[in-house]
């Protein structure tokens, strides 16, 4: 009798059957390891990050002349001193340094990366919880102190990726340094036009300061937005206790700026409504309440009023403002105004919301303010993309008051 080679005998698998479960052993297998690799490759890829964020090594590589300015603070403390001296300019190895990569581990890099930006419950969200994610930027600085001139250095060289502050969608940044709690006494670097990406490159010399003194002291420094026609805006701060640094060499960080405090508290809210119209090309701005104002008079009150500006890039088209409510910190408005937007216009407008406290006999002050657009703060940005997803709908939002 003729028997079919390929036929399966009683109780043995057929081949269609082993294919299946060789599959599943392979897939099983490649899921393991790819587990395994992305989970060393979390923990390099967090050492990594970790490590460029703060860098201990050279001095900035100067664009342009590296500069020197003086503070000499004797037993009196009057004397100020400030003068640009050329220097050298050293290389930034830190800027420079890579590191050989295999293909394969640029693959489980990128897939590992995409995971931890999926990835709900990451190390990052926890870090950042309850804190503004906003983008503030990093900068970079080195600190030294001469014993023999009892002199503390500090070099500003470079900061990067600093948030667009004006509304042709860049900043003027320039940096104050101070040794707090000494406000009295501070210095500046230059401004530089129009830049996201800055190198100042600038020595400041704190003379006089005996080493018992300065290990008291802490290098504050804070990135501000020059702006000619009003008060500069703040970008973002840094601060280093001097006792926790290594003095006796030049010591080069990179520091992520983290929002300027208030000192004087909080400003309050503001409540408004945002209504876009496509066909009409326009929007129409509902100043509704405010609440906690800050006191901006003696008596512990304020009479505010607000202004709105419609600006396109960094030019202010038109102004309206609300009556004035008298001693009143929680004040109710319910005032609209429309301004005429064509829609192609849209991305480069920016309205800018003021309250202000009237005074009869000297300059108004103001209270806070708001930068409404596609590229402002978070929830001013939220805010702008409601309104844009909900056309001829009021979309109401609380704002927080900033200087």
């Amino acid at each position: 009798m003729y028997r079919d080679p390929e036929a399966a005998s009683p109780g043995a698998p057929t081949r269609d059957v082993l294919l299946v479960s060789a599959i599943i052993t392979v897939s099983l297998s490649v899921t393991v390891v790819l587990c395994g690799l992305c989970h060393w490759c979390q923990r390099k890829l967090g050492k990594r990050y970790k490590n460029s964020l703060e860098t201990v090594g050279t001095p900035d590589s100067g664009r342009g002349r590296s500069e020197k300015k003086a503070i000499k603070l004797p037993a009196g403390g009057k004397a100020v001193n400030t003068a640009p001296v050329p220097g050298q300019t050293p290389h930034d190895e830190s800027d420079r340094r890579t590191e050989p990569r295999s293909s394969v581990s640029d693959l489980v890099n990128s897939l590992t990366s995409e995971m931890l930006m999926l990835s709900p419950g990451s190390e990052d969200d926890e870090a950042h919880e309850g804190c503004s994610r906003e983008n503030l930027g990093r900068i970079q600085f080195s600190v030294g102190y001469n014993f023999q001139e009892s002199t503390l250095t500090v070099k500003v060289m470079k900061a990067q990726e600093l948030p667009a502050k004006d509304f042709s969608g860049t900043s003027d940044p320039f940096v104050k340094i101070y040794l707090l709690p000494d406000k009295k006494h501070k210095l500046e670097t230059k401004v530089k036009r129009k830049n996201l990406n800055p190198h100042w490159n600038e020595t400041f010399l704190f003379e006089g300061f005996p080493y018992e003194k300065v290990v008291q002291r802490v290098l504050y420094l804070q990135v501000l937005d020059y702006d000619r026609f009003s008060r500069n805006d703040p970008i973002g701060e840094v601060s280093i206790p001097l006792n926790k640094v290594d003095l006796t060499q030049m010591q080069t960080f990179w520091k992520d700026l983290k929002p300027c405090s208030d000192g004087s508290g909080s400003r309050g809210e503001l409540l408004l409504s945002l209504c876009y119209n496509p066909s009409a090309n326009s929007i129409i701005v509902n100043i509704i309440k405010a609440r906690n104002l800050k006191a901006m008079d003696i008596g512990g009150t304020s009479d505010p009023y607000v202004k709105v500006w419609l600006m396109y890039k960094d030019k202010r088209v038109e102004k309206k403002k609300t009556v004035t409510m008298k001693r009143n910190l929680n004040p109710i408005f319910n005032e609209s105004f429309a301004f005429d937007i064509p829609t192609e216009k849209l991305r480069e407008t920016t309205i800018i919301i003021t309250v202000m406290d009237k005074d009869k006999l000297s300059r108004n002050d103001v209270i806070g303010k708001i930068y409404l657009s596609w590229k402002s703060g978070p929830g001013e940005v939220k805010h702008w993309k409601d309104m844009i997803a909900r056309p001829r709908q009021p979309v109401a939002q609380w704002h927080q008051l900033k200087a």
